[in-house]
């Protein structure tokens, strides 16, 4: 090839093709590893936000499923579900947990979050998380009314607090279609 540019072009080319070659395989052979351990992260926040479960099964459609668990007589304990809402950065996504009888949360746990590393994130910590264990499901959720927000990030503290109205109602819905405590 004589001409300089051309042979820049086919360069790049085979780069371009090669480095995305690579990426696709990557993917290809750590997706399983990263769809493993969600499911792990998972189960093991259906079981922190219903104390006394040890066990659980799924009721409803994939769309909203809800996981009633069980303690080791295997009476239902209560139920969780995902919730997801915006955030400050982006997509908060927390397992809920709710005892149907008391009508009440029994623990959250964030499962993702893209808020600012030191301020936002914190919402991730149990202090933070603790403080929705007992509250009734129509609570107003209104921040520094009755839930504590995170210092310097009311966003992030008002998203979780939205988020948490929104879906309690439409999860108690979906529990008593799904066939829940029957």
């Amino acid at each position: 090839m004589k001409n300089p540019i051309a042979k820049l072009i086919l360069v790049l080319a085979v780069i371009s093709v090669g480095a995305g070659l690579f990426l696709a395989l990557t993917y290809t052979y750590t997706i399983p590893y990263i769809e493993a351990n969600a499911a792990q992260d998972q189960e093991i926040a259906i079981l922190e936000t219903l104390p006394g479960a040890v066990s659980y099964k799924q009721l409803g459609e994939d769309d909203f499923p809800i996981f009633v668990g069980l303690d080791s007589g295997g009476n239902e304990v209560g139920f969780s579900y995902i919730a997801e809402g915006g955030g400050f950065q982006g997509i908060i996504s927390m397992m809920v947990g709710v005892d149907p009888k008391e009508e009440k949360i029994t623990g959250i746990k964030i499962l993702t979050h893209s808020e600012t590393p030191g301020l936002g994130a914190r919402i991730g910590e149990p202090s933070f998380q603790s403080q929705f264990a007992q509250k009734p499901i129509n609570d107003n959720f209104v921040v520094k009314e009755d839930v504590d927000g995170v210092t310097g990030a009311t966003v992030s503290s008002k998203s979780v607090s939205a988020i948490l109205k929104q879906s309690l109602p439409l999860a108690m819905e979906h529990y008593e279609v799904s066939g829940g405590g029957k």
